[in-house]
């Protein structure tokens, strides 16, 4: 087992999908112009999208609420001063805070009317955040 799956296996109520195919991760990437990060595509490769300790991760499936291309697109729309090569990992839906990884790696959070924080160097990173 890898790292990002012992990440996410170890936090509470946690749950995924089956991973999906590298044609459908191509084609998300295709749809946003950009390749995601090595360990988001690793995510994807393995559950598709998943939940775990009151958080629901963006991933690649049939649910435009979950699915990254759509909420993406969506939050790009609202806020286009966002990076191009940033994708939403997670849309807290409080307080209009969005996380976002970078192509590179990097995790990001936003919120209207705040400064951009930068959270985390990777998704592991990201999920050992209290």
């Amino acid at each position: 087992m890898t790292n990002i799956m012992d990440k996410f296996g170890a936090l509470p109520e946690f749950c995924s999908l089956t991973g999906v195919s590298e044609e459908q991760i191509a084609s998300a990437e295709i749809a946003l112009a950009r390749r995601f990060a090595d360990d988001y595509r690793e995510y994807l490769t393995h559950m598709g999208i998943a939940t775990a300790n009151g958080h629901e991760f963006t991933g690649v499936c049939n649910s435009k609420r979950l699915n990254v291309v759509d909420v993406t697109l969506s939050e790009r729309s609202i806020h286009p001063d966002i990076p191009q090569d940033w994708y939403v990992l997670e849309e807290a839906n409080i307080d209009g805070i969005v996380i976002w990884q970078s192509s590179t790696g990097e995790i990001f959070q936003t919120q209207p009317g705040r400064e951009t924080i930068k959270l985390a160097d990777s998704i592991c990173d990201y999920l050992d955040l209290p």
